[in-house]
């Protein structure tokens, strides 16, 4: 770590994440690790404070994870939740034992002392807060005291001021703690006495600063593009660094939206000034798409021909040394998770054998960061809205929202229909509001009347859902007049659709995407 920072221990909470982000809106820089990260390698870290995270299991089950007891005697201000701060007391002598009162959902804390994570309570105050626990404390090690109470947690908050270290039952990261913001400005702020130096401003400048030194005068970087918000940010990140000696390359696969191929040149090229390679690959791809129906299959096909392309590109330029990524945070730390392995990385996400077939090095400037970060990143550079609040995107484009074989004439229904419902979900102010909204063209024929005239044309079906992360999504109550509207114009605007659907289902147990 290169600066003042939070270490979050991770022990498997599902709201792990949601602490990291809680301290980085105080503009605190934190990351995340597996709470059985050794002590060297925390020592390594140089953190300025640590937080212990929640978890499923129990502190007394010996196949528990566990923190090495020696992070206790590092002198650093320490907040453990929920099964952190259970840890945190075993470790240093107290008790923990099954509780035959358990405690999920709301609560109410009492407020027993002001002083450390809760020295911006009034002793006395009674506030609404979120417990998830079946375990208790039953004894405090020395030197602790309550601070706080629940009706079911005797002590829902402890604390030892003079070493700095407490723990609350209880979660102050979830919005149902109604001043769980302030608890956690406490400890940053009153307890570790933290700074707020966290701005997308200050990690351009450090960003930038690091890439100019990591890539030597006379090496040059290359950047497959897609015209997304992530990409995007990073290449004008490592532009910044770089200037002409980074090249960005745009394929054009086929199955991208209307007038996209045109819109991303434009729009890196001339109103951001990357030096851009656009590749029209569009027949390739489709040849080799003929007669594929297997999502998976399309899937597989679109990345390794992309691969492939790029890297004829890549050898052209000649003297690549870097290869730029737009990887995120969350990509990062799925591999820290307790819990074991994520789900795997989609194919056409997953260049990551790119450098070792190609000999590159990666610069990834974005790791740091989650989405709403990385578009703040971009707004503090000037870059267009237009382009950071564009919404995903998959990479194999419209190819496994054309279900079934993908043709020229069925890209040309679902390009057209996907423009109509963008153009109406923007008119009607919900373009932003939404994580994702989108047409998909179904392998489905029904009988239509159209004047007086029958039809037998394919489905379409809409998707709109609304998301923070996409981990999960709940569908859109979109009104029925906008819904109407959109019927309208698919069927009496795009011809080879006769019939229009509207998609209900919620992530889980559907996914956003219909391949």
């Amino acid at each position: 770590m290169h600066r003042q920072s939070v270490l979050i221990l991770d022990y498997g909470s599902q709201y792990t994440q949601l602490i990291a982000r809680r301290v980085r809106e105080c503009q605190v820089y934190c990351e995340i690790a597996a709470g059985t990260l050794s002590l060297q390698d925390i020592k390594a870290a140089q953190p300025s404070a640590i937080i212990l995270s929640g978890g499923p299991d129990s502190v007394y089950d010996p196949k528990s994870p566990k923190s090495d007891p020696g992070i206790f005697e590092l002198g650093l201000p320490t907040l453990g939740i929920c099964y952190g701060q259970q840890l945190m007391a075993q470790q240093l002598g107290g008790k923990v034992e099954p509780s035959n009162e358990r405690e999920y959902g709301p609560a109410q804390l009492v407020v027993n002392e002001r002083v450390g994570v809760l020295s911006r309570f009034l002793e006395g105050d009674i506030s609404n807060v979120w417990m998830s626990h079946g375990d208790r404390l039953t004894a405090l090690p020395d030197g602790f005291r309550v601070i706080g109470h629940s009706q079911n947690a005797p002590f829902a908050a402890i604390g030892n001021p003079d070493r700095r270290l407490y723990g609350l039952q209880l979660h102050p990261e979830v919005a149902h703690t109604e001043r769980g913001r302030e608890i956690i400005e406490a400890f940053l702020f009153d307890v570790a006495e933290l700074r707020r130096d966290w701005t997308p401003g200050s990690f351009v400048d450090e960003t930038v600063e690091r890439i100019a030194e990591r890539v030597g005068p006379d090496e040059h970087a290359i950047c497959a593009l897609s015209g997304g918000v992530d990409s995007a940010v990073a290449a004008v990140l490592t532009h910044r660094a770089l200037g002409k000696r980074l090249t960005c390359i745009f394929v054009d696969n086929g199955v991208l939206r209307e007038g996209e191929y045109e819109r991303v040149q434009k729009a890196m090229r001339d109103d951001l000034g990357l030096h851009l390679i656009a590749i029209d690959a569009r027949q390739r791809f489709l040849d080799k798409l003929a007669g594929v129906t297997d999502p998976e299959r399309k899937r597989h096909i679109i990345g390794n021909l992309f691969i492939e392309i790029f890297e004829e590109e890549s050898k052209k330029l000649g003297g690549a040394t870097h290869l730029v990524q737009g990887t995120l945070y969350p990509d990062v730390i799925e591999s820290v998770s307790v819990k074991g392995p994520s789900a795997v990385i989609k194919t056409h996400h997953n260049v990551g054998g790119l450098p070792e077939r190609m000999h590159l090095k990666l610069i990834e400037p974005l790791r740091e960061l989650f989405k709403d970060e990385v578009r703040a990143v971009g707004e503090s550079m000037g870059m267009p809205k237009d382009v950071l609040w564009r919404q995903p995107f998959p990479g194999p484009g419209l190819a496994i929202r054309c279900l079934g074989e993908v043709t020229e004439e069925r890209l040309r229904v679902l390009r057209r229909a996907d423009a109509i419902v963008t153009q109406e979900i923007r008119a009607a102010g919900f373009y932003n509001k939404l994580w994702q909204a989108f047409a998909v063209l179904l392998p489905v024929r029904s009988v239509g009347v159209m004047g007086d005239d029958r039809t037998y044309e394919e489905t379409c079906a809409v998707r709109a859902v609304e998301s923070s992360d996409a981990m999960t999504a709940d569908w859109a109550r979109l009104p029925y007049d906008l819904l109407a509207k959109i019927s309208s114009r698919l069927i009496n605007e795009v011809k080879g659709i006769n019939r229009v659907v509207y998609d209900i289902s919620s992530k889980p147990p559907a996914t956003i995407e219909w391949e």
